[in-house]
């Protein structure tokens, strides 16, 4: 049997630069020096596994997981779904796939957002689902609201919904957020500029999904997550020359 085997390096040319001076919290938060690239060791290629029993079954429903009995939260009720791909294009199954948002205002439930829109008291703004055997998965939630940020003196985050997968291993592991089609605030903000290209852009995009719309009720939201992907082909069962 071949020993699991190392994912493919992450490419730098398609991800954004730590340091790009005009998201201004990036000056403090980059590395000073050049990023080394090291070789996936078994640790990294391995686990972690969760399972359905960890799951309860309305966690992927940001409208009914925090609601009081007969509420629900304000504001544009929307689904949130898709597949969590390796890069080969081949579905990731049983992983975890966690969310958490700004609820229809703009406004995190966090003692530290101050922004002046209110907390929904009936919306606590994550969520969490495991992908099927396909690597599908699926939220019911709330479009959240655009909101400002002391980055310039007039910056707003366009909207969006923070996304967490862990995959097959630590190593695939991604944390990322969605933005909606259509939001004219994607170009204007400083954090998307910094990623240099324009398809990379687009597949944080979710894309307006009518077939899966559920009428008079929910619209939804495709977005597929590719995470990275195994090597197709070992060398004599070991890693070198790939």
């Amino acid at each position: 049997m071949l020993k699991p085997a190392e994912f493919y390096q992450r490419d730098r040319e398609r991800h954004p630069p730590a340091l790009t001076k005009d998201y201004k919290t990036s000056v403090k938060r980059s590395p000073q020096y050049a990023l080394i690239s090291l070789e996936n060791t078994a640790s990294e290629i391995t686990g972690p596994v969760f399972g359905h029993a960890d799951i309860d079954p309305i966690d992927n429903d940001l409208l009914l997981n925090y609601a009081q009995d007969g509420a629900s939260p304000i504001g544009e009720r929307i689904i949130l779904h898709g597949r969590v791909l390796d890069e080969n294009g081949r579905p990731v199954p049983n992983t975890l796939v966690e969310i958490w948002q700004a609820n229809a205002g703009g406004r995190y439930r966090h003692k530290k957002d101050t922004y002046l829109a209110p907390i929904d008291p009936n919306f606590g703004g994550c969520g969490r689902t495991m992908t099927d055997e396909n690597g599908y998965y699926y939220f019911r939630t709330v479009k959240p609201g655009a909101y400002p940020w002391r980055n310039w003196v007039n910056n707003w985050r366009p909207a969006h919904i923070h996304l967490s997968v862990f995959g097959s291993a630590f190593a695939q592991r991604l944390i990322t957020q969605c933005y909606f089609e259509g939001d004219p605030l994607i170009k204007k903000c400083p954090i998307v500029a910094t990623i240099p290209d324009d398809d990379a852009i687009e597949q944080l995009i979710a894309v307006l999904d009518l077939n899966a719309t559920i009428p008079l009720d929910t619209i939804a939201y495709k977005f597929d997550i590719v995470l990275r992907g195994r090597r197709s082909t070992l060398f004599e069962n070991r890693l070198e020359g790939n």
